[in-house]
């Protein structure tokens, strides 16, 4: 199931999964294009449906010191660019009713903060836009708690919903992923998509940066194909040591295409039973 019908974003195989993928946040306007650029070199070769995501600015940091933004429409700009540039969707992450309507003016997608699922002002907001709307499953709520989300957006009369599985809290300092939930959250009839590299992450910290376990990112990709996720969602980045947020857990951008032709080999597989 393909969430998007636009920007030319379509595969011939509707079993196949789509993409989510972009750097954690807008560091540069020379960033955002070397990633869309080669994000899409990649997944036209392989045939899969791309979507460019990048935050234009974060407003869930744990120090005062942390890297949250250029300004906001510096940012937006910029994500809008990547869209024309190389003819792809284009998503960031929203906080406020006030940010639905401003960033609606510039991406495709406008996408829901896991922390931030049960907003209803937010959710209404965002889907009175008419975009599509990609929500993150809080940290703390279950997988058939999503409904409720779902509703709340449906209730605007828009049907463009997407829910993303982003990792359960596991204690104080660190996530697990319950893949019994990507079913659970596909009876609501809507794409379900994994997101990889937050479902990594090793949160709250004593030093206040976030870890996380990249070198888990194969594997937990590849159990959330075999799953039957519809989308899969990889934060990407030249150089992750030097990115200005959520390093810790990023895929470096020279792995991605060797990760994704195994996870296509692996959907193949599934297909053909």
């Amino acid at each position: 199931m393909l969430p998007l019908n636009i920007n030319n974003l379509s595969n011939k195989n509707s079993n196949a999964f789509f993409l989510i993928a972009g750097p954690c946040v807008v560091e540069s306007e020379e960033l955002v294009m070397e990633v869309a650029g080669k994000v899409q070199e990649i997944t036209k070769s392989l045939n899969i449906p791309f979507i460019f995501k990048a935050s234009y600015k974060k407003a869930n940091r744990s120090r005062i010191d942390s890297f949250s933004g250029h300004g906001d429409e510096f940012g937006l700009k910029i994500i809008q660019k990547a869209g024309a540039v190389f003819n792809v969707p284009t998503l960031t992450d929203i906080h406020s009713p006030d940010e639905a309507i401003l960033a609606a003016k510039y991406v495709d997608v406008l996408q829901i903060p896991a922390f931030l699922c049960r907003q209803t002002e937010l959710l209404i907001a965002a889907g009175k836009t008419g975009k599509y709307i990609n929500v993150k499953k809080g940290q703390f709520v279950s997988p058939s708690s999503m409904k409720f989300a779902v509703e709340k957006i449906r209730s605007t009369g828009n049907q463009n919903i997407m829910i993303t599985e982003r990792g359960t809290t596991f204690g104080y300092t660190d996530l697990v992923v319950d893949f019994r939930g990507i079913p659970e959250m596909q009876k609501n009839n809507v794409p379900v998509i994994l997101d990889v590299t937050h479902s990594l992450q090793q949160p709250n910290q004593s030093e206040g940066v976030t870890g996380g376990l990249p070198a888990l990112i194969e594997t937990i990709a590849k159990a959330g194909i075999a799953a039957g996720v519809d989308g899969i969602f990889i934060e990407t980045h030249p150089d992750p040591s030097k990115a200005l947020s959520d390093g810790a857990n990023m895929l470096p951008l020279s792995k991605l295409k060797e990760l994704l032709e195994k996870l296509c080999r692996i959907r193949a597989a599934i297909i053909a039973e």
